[in-house]
């Protein structure tokens, strides 16, 4: 199980990350894009990834990771049930995420090439 405390907390810890409302949900964002959302509604999280690794999370955890049923998770978009996943996964995922959209600068800082 993840908490969004959990989830806001190392969200936050990348460079330059910050935290903003998308229309009834939260969601973090470096240079105003956004690396993942939360819905508390259902207890996930929405997070962007590549395709290919979408493909390796969700197969990590097929019950608790699977990409949105549409357009938005061809392009890589990826529910994470909160309830479900291990911490270790999700803290991976939102890294991988961060390290997806952040500038190459900044996600060196997170994960050197």
């Amino acid at each position: 199980m993840f908490t969004i405390a959990q989830l806001r907390k190392l969200a936050l810890s990348f460079p330059e990350a910050i935290e903003a409302p998308h229309f009834e949900k939260t969601s973090f964002r470096v240079h105003q894009k956004i690396f993942a959302s939360y819905d508390s509604a259902n207890n996930r999280a929405c997070l962007k990834l590549s395709a290919i690794d979408q493909n390796v999370f969700a197969t990590a955890d097929p019950a608790g990771i699977m990409p949105i049923n549409n357009k938005w998770g061809k392009q890589g978009w990826t529910f994470f049930d909160l309830n479900t996943v291990h911490k270790d996964l999700m803290e991976d995922a939102l890294t991988t995420a961060y390290c997806h959209v952040a500038p190459r600068k900044l996600a060196e800082q997170i994960r050197p090439s």
